[in-house]
């Protein structure tokens, strides 16, 4: 076929001829060059289009390829027909009708247009369709990567955050642009909404480095348990990401090992859940021994249940009685390796444990009081830590900005001081694997005498993230220790009666961390709790 035509009038003809004498659907894969790569036999309703692994393109460009079918009948487009289109980056798919009598009718055609997922053009005859189709697809994909460039990013990582909603009401919107705000059956019973968690989401991606370019909600009766979003809107999830130049799919969900390899499979994208990615902040933000340590711990049992790609290829072979045969595959090996560096590292943690009590009996020999600051991430515990002890520890306004804990003496006026340490920050549904890895550090707060717990209540989801970490108290079996809520960053709440009445409601004091005239009151709070203790001034 000539490079500049779509399809040619003669071409059209013995498709249709063909496709009319066995009642069957015919496909024709053309290249750039004009070239028929492939033909396709299908059935009267469909083709099943094969394997493009060898027509590999960049993310930013298409695959190099048009699909012209014929259709046995004079139905347009599918929606099968648009979703081949999005997930195999065709350049177009054109579907030709089939008359009665053999003879070619309307052409069907659509592409991918920047910015908009409707690029379905007008049905014409084939033989007045275009004949510069070469000098057109150029120039459409130029524009794609254009549009990608505009936007300014510093990161290789840029993403589509996605979530799926359960048990709620609400008309499901066009996509992809706004997030559909359907109120909760129960507010009452469901407090914290999608909209508010993939909030939390994209700070964590920002925490770890990573550019977010939509936030997709979509409601449904209960998620699809093989791609947890509708194949539907997954493919249109494809399409925007080709036209926005994203690269990863972020799910607000732990998925499961084969939900990963579904929607890997499907979108041709990286896949990450939530968990992961908390995972990999801890593991950038992880500086001392003991932390390296419980983070690598939780990443190894994060990973082995997902090492599940078998390669009989790789097996070794062993020799003697009982031995015979292919030995351990690769993938046990792998599970043996990983086994064995979490027994290492376990003892490690153990080998943490017990200097932590050693340095916990000297503090209570000097019968130094132990005050802990506890709170939900990104509350400002560094910060205050840093006021009230001159300390220099690392602050950043950014979820997880600091993990190893810090301890520093606390001098209070009459000669009183007491011991005050940050923890690791908080956060809703904590990974299993880090609470079980982070469990050496966590269990400190048991030897506290007195807890601080810091709420940003700038924040409007503070009650939540109260809720949260009273939740992780509890299940430490710490929340009956004496505490003190404080709200911090009072100075960015104008209403300072609003301030006001919920320190009354909680019982509560406010602070700005940031001035430390606003820590008078605590300080005071904290002094009296020190000369009060048993062995106090």
């Amino acid at each position: 076929m000539p490079a500049q035509s779509i399809i040619t009038h003669e071409l059209a003809r013995q498709l249709t001829e063909l496709s009319r004498e066995i009642n069957r659907q015919i496909g024709l894969l053309i290249n750039r060059k004009g070239e028929i790569a492939c033909v396709i036999v299908g059935d009267h309703r469909g083709i099943m289009i094969p394997d493009l692994e060898g027509y590999r393109f960049p993310s930013s460009r298409f695959k190099g390829l048009r699909l012209i079918h014929s259709h046995l009948g004079d139905e347009g487009l599918s929606e099968e027909d648009l979703t081949d289109l999005a997930l195999l980056r065709l350049d177009l798919i054109c579907a030709v009708e089939v008359r009665p009598d053999g003879l070619p009718g309307l052409a069907h055609l659509a592409h991918l247009i920047p910015e908009n997922p409707d690029g379905i053009m007008p049905p014409a005859p084939p033989s007045e369709l275009r004949d510069d189709f070469l000098s057109f697809i150029q120039s459409l994909e130029g524009e794609f990567v254009r549009k990608q460039k505009s936007r300014k990013i510093d990161t290789a990582d840029r993403a589509i955050l996605a979530r799926v909603e359960t048990g709620y009401r609400g008309t499901r919107s066009g996509f992809p642009s706004e997030i559909q705000s359907c109120p909760p059956i129960n507010s009452d019973r469901l407090p914290r909404t999608g909209e508010s968690s993939l909030d939390e989401l994209k700070e964590l991606a920002r925490s770890c480095g990573v550019e977010v370019f939509e936030k997709v909600i979509q409601h449904r009766h209960e998620p699809d348990p093989k791609f947890l979003l509708g194949k539907g809107r997954l493919s249109q999830l494809v399409i925007r990401a080709m036209q926005i130049g994203a690269n990863l799919l972020i799910f607000d969900h732990e998925l499961t090992p084969a939900q990963v390899r579904s929607i890997a499979d499907f979108t041709e994208m990286k896949v990450i859940d939530r968990t992961q990615l908390i995972l990999d902040i801890f593991a950038q933000r992880a500086h001392s021994r003991e932390g390296k340590i419980q983070v690598e711990l939780a990443q190894l049992k994060y990973l082995l249940p997902r090492l599940t790609q078998r390669n009989n290829a790789l097996s070794r072979l062993t020799g003697g009685i009982g031995a015979r045969g292919p030995g351990e595959t690769k993938l046990e090996i792998d599970r043996r390796r990983v086994r064995d560096r979490i027994h290492h590292l376990e003892k490690e943690i153990r080998a943490v444990e017990k200097s932590r009590g050693q340095r916990r009996v000297k503090r209570e020999k000097a019968a130094i009081p132990v005050i802990s600051i506890v709170g939900y991430t990104n509350a400002g515990k560094s910060t205050l830590l840093n006021t009230m002890t001159a300390s220099s520890v690392f602050t950043e306004d950014r979820l997880f900005a600091t993990l190893d804990p810090k301890s520093s003496r606390l001098r209070f006026p009459r000669d009183a001081e007491a011991i005050i340490t940050d923890t690791v920050g908080f956060i809703h549904d904590l990974p299993a694997e880090l609470f079980t890895a982070f469990r050496a550090t966590l269990d400190e707060l048991k030897e506290a005498d007195f807890l601080i717990h810091l709420v940003d209540i700038s924040n409007p989801h503070f009650e939540n993230h109260i809720q949260a970490v009273e939740k992780i108290l509890s299940e430490l079996e710490i929340a009956g220790k004496p505490t003190l809520i404080v709200f911090n960053k009072e100075d960015r709440i104008p209403d300072k009666s609003l301030v006001a009445d919920l320190c009354r409601r909680f019982g509560a004091i406010a602070i700005s961390a940031l001035n430390p005239s606003s820590l008078s009151p605590l300080v005071d709070k904290l002094a009296k709790f020190v000369e009060d203790r048993p062995g106090g001034k």
